[in-house]
């Protein structure tokens, strides 16, 4: 009977239901961070470099070629700086992490199955710099794209530089929350964090931009 017993325990339905919760897989945050942090980078750098040179050319010249002229050339430079800054920077890290990771092997005069196997899950964790370099510029890319076309319908001067202004805020703040849920974070901290960093970078752009246009269009 008590043999009996255990059988039915071990094959009930409470436990048949809990062992899919055991065998769930917990997601590597550390390794969804490298491209995580590439494509935001990205993302918030082609928004704010952007719309922010839109709105500086647009405050000197209410000529809507002009904005979007700018605007299409920040992209394209923007994206190709971003991915080739991107590359270097993770290949450095990569030789930096795989060169400690060899003297720590050779440090060692013997290892064992287990320190093979975490030899072996380092070595996945390293970062890729073609997966870093692509990700950051198509995410610069779709960060640029967003005041360009929130710009091109709108004929009224004023209005476009407001509906800029305001896209590029929401956008932020878009931004601000992906990061936070896809990297369990707090999402008011990011939001508040990108959104306060972004508008200060806009405006030092915005001003910039318009003194020194305005002071050669003076010459």
């Amino acid at each position: 009977m008590a043999s009996n017993f255990q059988l039915s325990e071990t094959i009930s339905p409470r436990n048949q239901k809990s062992r899919p919760r055991e065998e769930k897989e917990e997601v590597d945050y550390m390794q969804r961070a490298q491209w995580l942090r590439a494509a935001l980078l990205g993302a918030n750098d082609g928004l704010v470099t952007v719309a922010s040179l839109m709105m500086g050319v647009g405050s000197i010249k209410e000529d809507v070629k002009a904005m979007l002229l700018v605007g299409f050339a920040g992209l394209v430079a923007g994206a190709c700086s971003m991915a080739i800054g991107e590359f270097v920077s993770v290949c450095t890290q990569r030789d930096i992490e795989t060169a400690q990771m060899k003297r720590a092997i050779e440090n060692k005069t013997s290892l064992s199955a287990i320190d093979e196997q975490e030899e072996e899950e380092k070595k996945e964790r390293l970062p890729n710099p073609g997966q870093a370099a692509i990700a950051s510029a198509l995410a610069f890319s779709v960060g640029a794209a967003m005041p360009l076309l929130a710009a091109v319908f709108i004929e009224n001067h004023k209005v476009r530089m407001a509906v800029v202004a305001v896209v590029a805020t929401i956008a932020l703040v878009v931004f601000g929350v992906t990061g936070a849920v896809l990297g369990k974070t707090s999402v008011v901290k990011s939001s508040v964090r990108v959104v306060i960093g972004g508008w200060m970078a806009m405006a030092l752009t915005f001003g910039l931009t318009k003194f020194i246009g305005s002071a050669a269009m003076q010459i």
